[in-house]
């Protein structure tokens, strides 16, 4: 159901559900929330990897759950949809750079899956659909991530109507970060874990959170004091310290690990 790959620093979580093109139902909900937990506390790794297996990189949700929760009540529902929440959330505030490797068909819930990852590279075969509206649902619980990903204009659209759109127009609207070919797609992501991997992982779980703080906020003077306070904090930590040093004495940081 769930694969979670742990190498030179980089841990590759795989839904393994090709039958089901990776739809996912409360089990695997449950397992992405502990694997993205755990990698989240594992010092060892610095990226993680979002991927699929088979033709699918996720079809949203299991139509088996779907059935259970058709005869759920309001409580029930509640509880079902907290728990998808709270592992979009935990994907989302990962302290650590997060990769969608997207190959295949993303529908629904799996478009949260995407739009809460950091970088989203895909290939000419993805397709996205935000389909509940023809279903009688909603997005809600996907919308904060797909939203700040697309943007309101086009998720007016693409939730309302629940279109298909391709590669390229996702890739245009912001719901992927790089298109490339299918042959070049692990290639691509190599190069981005090259750059990734030499970063310091304290400074990219604290840039995480800058971008959080900032975004939206207004220009003032207590925007700027939060940032000075925040870059003067993290030139005296150990790691700011010990990247300025590596810098000035041409060696490679104490963090960079992986091999070459």
């Amino acid at each position: 159901m769930l694969k979670v790959d742990k190498k030179d620093g980089v841990a590759r979580v795989t839904l393994d559900r090709p039958e089901l093109r990776n739809a996912f139902d409360d089990e695997l909900i449950s397992s992405l929330t502990k694997a993205f937990d755990e990698i989240r506390s594992d010092d060892a790794i610095h990226v993680m990897i979002l991927a699929g297996n088979g033709p699918a990189f996720c079809a949203g949700a299991d139509l088996n759950w779907m059935k259970r929760m058709a005869s759920y009540g309001y409580d029930e529902n509640l509880a079902d949809a907290e728990a998808l929440a709270l592992m979009l959330a935990t994907l989302d505030r990962m302290p650590k750079p997060t990769i969608a490797r997207v190959h295949g068909p993303v529908f629904a819930g799996g478009a949260g899956l995407v739009a809460a990852c950091d970088i989203a590279v895909g290939t000419p075969e993805a397709k996205f659909c935000l389909s509940e509206a023809k279903l009688g649902l909603s997005p809600a619980t996907i919308s904060p991530y797909v939203i700040r990903a697309m943007g309101e204009q086009n998720a007016r659209r693409y939730f309302l109507t629940a279109e298909v759109f391709d590669a390229a127009q996702a890739l245009h609207i912001g719901m992927l970060s790089i298109l490339t070919s299918q042959e070049k797609l692990d290639e691509e992501i190599e190069g981005l874990l090259k750059h990734l991997l030499a970063g310091g992982p304290q400074a990219h779980a604290k840039i995480k959170a800058l971008i959080r703080a900032v975004a939206g906020r207004p220009v003032d003077d207590a925007l700027a004091a939060d940032t000075a306070r925040r870059i003067a904090e993290i030139r005296v930590s150990p790691e700011g310290k010990e990247g300025i040093a590596s810098f000035l004495e041409k060696r490679k940081a104490s963090w960079c690990s992986r091999k070459s």
